[in-house]
């Protein structure tokens, strides 16, 4: 499966670096590769005569989501189908991707290298936005022209898309750090693969990203405390945070500190954003059952529009939960509750089991870079760019399945270390 793991880390690359996977071609390669993948994972499953997949219970608010809008093109119930079969198809990717997570990521060391991936991929990603922001010249990657409402950082087209992939990374450097579980060599380059990626999310100046790893913070040092890791814990956290507010400093705050002051004038002003959200709510209320059609809203919404937006077409309601009733009515939203409790239900059954700090850790890490997405996701929405969602749906495995762990060997200290009740390390 080897492999399968590498395409799978080789995907998420690509969709980040390619703008957030938001083009046609981007998101044409993704689906292309997922399709690859999965054959790949067929072909080796019956050359080895054995077929074993693992079940998720996640697969049935995803599945239903899937049932759903197969129902609005089959029987038109959608009002432009079309945009709702390439919808279909671009969660058809990310579902076989979430899928083969699960059936190739099986062990504590390889959960472990995934998680490592995606530290030291993002804080390469956070560091290429620092060095942007700096030397910005007015297009993405120094040579791509920009839309002229464009807030852009790193390969991102919008700030915000930028701070929903850092809340996604962040949270497992920080809960291997609260949760004590890292070599002594590894600490500095947790120390770094942190603190960037945080100052990178001030620095971009995304209110939402800000007040989302934030949150994440403050959830962490709760799990940490909770299972009861050692009073160092809020020492480390409070040295962190100074460590990463003299950087932060130093790159610079003042546009953070403007963007939460009033709002940018590129930007929909907080009248039309709460009349967003109203009129958002008024398409689910005219087609309450099963919605416009999944992906609809960009056709719809100007029917509904009561607040004069520059002539920009609106994409998103910048609210998920809203879209996602307005798209696929009660079937929705009984889908994506059920999802999130799902979700949490998994995770926080399995912060309670008897495993080792590492693991527990990446779990916890993994919930909570869910969980600060899904609060990002009430004034934004990271969910319809493809490389957060594909990460969200990457990460929600994680926190959700059942992972090997080699008797003996403690994920991510190695043989020949153990972990102490209290977080302290021995040597063996």
């Amino acid at each position: 499966m080897k492999a399968i793991q590498v395409g799978i880390l080789m995907l998420v690359a690509f969709a980040v670096l390619a703008f957030g996977g938001v083009e046609p071609w981007g998101e044409a390669i993704l689906g292309i590769g997922a399709v690859v993948l999965f054959v790949l994972w067929g072909f080796l499953a019956v050359r080895r005569r054995h077929v074993n997949v693992h079940w998720n219970w996640l697969y049935l608010p995803l599945f239903g989501v899937g049932a759903g809008a197969l129902l609005q093109c089959v029987f038109g119930l959608s009002v432009y189908p079309y945009l709702t079969k390439i919808e279909l198809l671009k969660w058809g990717a990310c579902v076989l991707l979430f899928f083969l997570m699960i059936e190739s990521f099986r062990t504590a060391d390889e959960v472990k290298q995934f998680a490592w991936f995606l530290l030291i991929f993002g804080f390469l990603v956070s560091l290429f936005g620092i060095i942007q922001h700096f030397t910005f010249n007015g297009k993405l990657y120094w040579s791509v022209t920009l839309p002229s409402n464009a807030g852009p950082f790193g390969p991102f087209v919008n700030r915000d898309d930028f701070a929903g992939f850092v809340e996604l990374t962040v949270p497992l450097g920080l809960a291997l750090l609260f949760f004590r579980a890292w070599r002594r060599e590894h600490l500095t380059l947790l120390l770094l693969f942190t603190i960037v990626p945080i100052a990178a999310v001030i620095l971009s100046a995304s209110r939402g990203g800000i007040i989302g790893v934030a949150f994440e913070f403050v959830l962490l040092l709760f799990f940490s405390h909770v299972r009861r890791i050692g009073r160092k814990q809020l020492l480390g956290a409070t040295a962190l945070a100074v460590v990463a507010g003299a950087f932060i400093v130093w790159l610079g705050v003042s546009e953070a500190i403007e963007r939460f002051e009033q709002l940018a004038p590129q930007e929909s002003s907080q009248g039309s954003r709460v009349s967003m959200y109203r009129d958002t709510w008024q398409i689910f209320a005219h087609h309450p059952w099963l919605g416009t059609g999944l992906g609809t809203l960009r056709v719809v919404f100007p029917r509904y529009e009561s607040y004069y937006y520059d002539g920009l077409i609106i994409d998103h309601a910048h609210n998920d939960y809203l879209e996602l009733l307005a798209d696929m009515g009660v079937v929705g939203g009984l889908c994506g509750l059920s999802f999130i409790a799902l979700l949490f239900w998994r995770g926080l059954t399995s912060e309670r089991s008897p495993k080792g700090h590492a693991l527990l850790a990446l779990r916890a890490g993994s919930m909570t870079a869910c969980a600060g997405l899904l609060l990002h996701s009430l004034v934004d929405f990271n969910l319809h760019i493809p490389s957060n969602a594909l990460l969200f749906l990457l990460l929600a495995s994680v926190t959700t399945s059942e992972v090997r762990e080699p008797n003996g060997t403690h994920p991510l200290l190695g043989p020949f270390e153990s972990v102490r009740p209290g977080g302290l390390r021995q040597e063996i």
